[in-house]
């Protein structure tokens, strides 16, 4: 069976991803550049402002809001230390409170507060996560610059968590194998591998461990 050629922001199966989070990537930052083969000037860089919405009791399904939509993503499997995720739900606001019941609520895995409306827009619905105890709502400011590295989809990043800066760095893509290689061309077979869900909670302090880079 061939590979999938991948391409970026395009709609491709369910990725694997190596991601990485602290203060200095610059060496393999460099080398990505360097290693990269062309990438659609759409994708040289990216910023925008995000809302993530974190449990403290689910660490399998990560959900965030950009640009008024809902998006929750659902942990798969782990492969060679790879993590793999796929769409679970995307939504827009005002959203249903019907939704908010089955799909929204479930995914974060808490007990479901008291809807006593048919829809909810994007103000009510976040204060009705910052009422919750288990609940938290985090701004995520990103500034990501795109690369593509044997057929992985790349990128470096600065994120603004709640204000707090961190680089970023990732390679991801449906085939294992080349995201491993990837991994040792650029040189980061060292570095800590987490995903964003991990990295938030550290810095808001929902999980006591401080970053490994």
């Amino acid at each position: 069976m061939s590979k999938e050629e991948m391409k970026i922001g395009e709609i491709s199966k369910p990725r694997f991803e190596f991601r990485s989070f602290g203060q200095n990537f610059e060496k393999a930052a460099k080398r990505m550049a360097r290693l990269s083969m062309p990438v659609p000037e759409k994708v040289w860089e990216r910023k925008s402002d995000e809302i993530y919405i974190l449990s403290r009791t689910n660490d399998i399904n990560n959900t965030k809001i950009r640009d008024g939509k809902m998006d929750i993503k659902t942990y798969v499997q782990t492969v060679d230390g790879l993590e793999q995720w796929n769409p679970l739900m995307k939504g827009e606001f005002p959203i249903a409170a019907d939704v908010l019941k089955k799909e929204v609520f479930p995914a974060f895995q808490v007990a479901m507060p008291e809807l006593s409306k048919d829809t909810y827009t994007y103000d009510e619905f976040i204060e009705m996560i910052n009422q919750h105890p288990d609940l938290q709502a985090v701004k995520v400011h990103k500034e990501r610059y795109g690369y593509m590295v044997n057929n992985t989809i790349c990128e470096t990043g600065i994120v603004l968590i709640n204000g707090a800066k961190l680089e970023t760095i990732n390679s991801e893509s449906t085939e294992v194998e080349d995201i491993k290689k990837t991994v040792k061309d650029i040189g980061l077979e060292a570095a800590e591998n987490i995903n964003y869900l991990q990295a938030i909670k550290r810095v808001i302090g929902m999980i006591d461990k401080p970053f490994a880079n």
